[in-house]
């Protein structure tokens, strides 16, 4: 059982078993929660009371460090099992949500993780996104399945940042070793019905979330509830629960706080086109946000037209529309499309 040749730094912690016990057919990968280098990472490991390891630590450089051979077991995911047949992997990361690492950190760790995959003649590396759904599964020969620390231990890690970029590393690893399936069923035939009807959306679209539940996988059993607005669809996993992985952006495209996570598909509508009402009242309140109980921000006492470019559901599912001046929302339902 050899070690990556990619490693620039080596390292090795006392906090280990020797050797494992199980053939390796997983990886975990995590996030450091701190911006540090390879070797700082190793160092962090070496103290007997930290009662801590990983196989390796990718720096924010891009630089790699071994820490623990890949024969022996490393003490990272809080699970003996799982580390017993896992070689861990720690990514430097920023210390708050998302815990973001850097392009070359990223670059690293699929390089990193293809080289494992390949050393241990594995030709597919799957991820389910699925605690139960993985750990009942039985890799088949060639096959290396992604583990996360969030389902050992009452933690975020790896962060929404790189667990988001799961099925993404899954692919792009699986397509560097040369296979062209990366799930361990065949995938549907996508016949249109993956979205709103008629339509199957893809990676970079941008489409209307109608608002309902977020959840953390594709398969998650629990999720929580988001408010509509725009998103950007930035993973596609057709046969799961829950199938588009969306992110909440603005008018201009980048990225806000709102949904940011895995949705079922009768959540998503197509991409969001402003249109025009008419007032159908002669004074209608204008609010700051969606509903009755938001403060009132002005008022329209014409029967006017106005420009509506965004939508969202109030208390009562009453619909709401954004007026496009950013005066703030109104009551549809006092309003007539034209």
């Amino acid at each position: 059982m050899s070690n990556s040749p990619l490693a620039t730094y080596t390292l090795i912690s006392p906090n280990k078993n020797s050797p494992r016990n199980h053939a390796i057919d997983r990886i975990s990968i995590h996030c450091f929660v701190g911006q540090v280098s390879a070797k700082r990472g190793c160092e962090v490991f070496q103290p007997v009371g930290k009662q801590a390891s990983c196989n390796y630590v990718v720096g924010f450089d891009g630089g790699i460090g071994l820490c623990v051979d890949e024969k022996d077991r490393s003490w990272c995911t809080s699970s003996g099992a799982n580390d017993h047949r896992a070689v861990t992997i720690e990514v430097a990361s920023d210390t708050q949500h998302p815990y973001a690492v850097t392009e070359k950190a990223y670059a690293a760790l699929l390089d990193l993780v293809t080289d494992i995959c390949r050393r241990n003649g594995k030709t597919r590396l799957l991820w389910f996104g699925d605690k139960d759904k993985t750990l009942a599964y039985t890799p088949k020969a060639g096959e290396m399945v992604l583990t996360v620390h969030r389902w050992f231990a009452n933690k975020a890690c790896p962060g929404e940042y790189l667990y988001s970029r799961h099925s993404q590393i899954a692919s792009e690893v699986t397509k560097r070793l040369g296979s062209t399936s990366i799930s361990p069923e065949p995938e549907k035939p996508d016949t249109g019905d993956s979205g709103a009807p008629g339509q199957a959306f893809e990676v970079g679209d941008i489409v209307d979330f109608l608002g309902g539940k977020h959840y953390s996988s594709a398969n998650a059993a629990a999720g929580t509830t988001v408010k509509a607005s725009k998103a950007k669809v930035t993973q596609v996993y057709r046969t799961g629960k829950h199938p588009y992985h969306l992110r909440a952006v603005n008018d201009a495209g980048a990225y806000v706080s709102g949904v940011y996570g895995w949705v079922d598909a009768d959540t998503i509508g197509s991409e969001f086109k402003p249109y025009l009402v008419k007032v159908t009242t002669d004074e209608l309140n204008i609010r700051k946000e969606p509903g009755t109980d938001s403060p009132v921000c002005g008022s329209i006492k014409d029967r006017g037209v106005y420009t509506i470019v965004a939508e969202d559901l109030g208390p009562g599912s009453k619909k709401w529309g954004k007026l496009k001046s950013g005066a703030g929302w109104i009551a549809l339902d006092l309003t007539k499309k034209i």
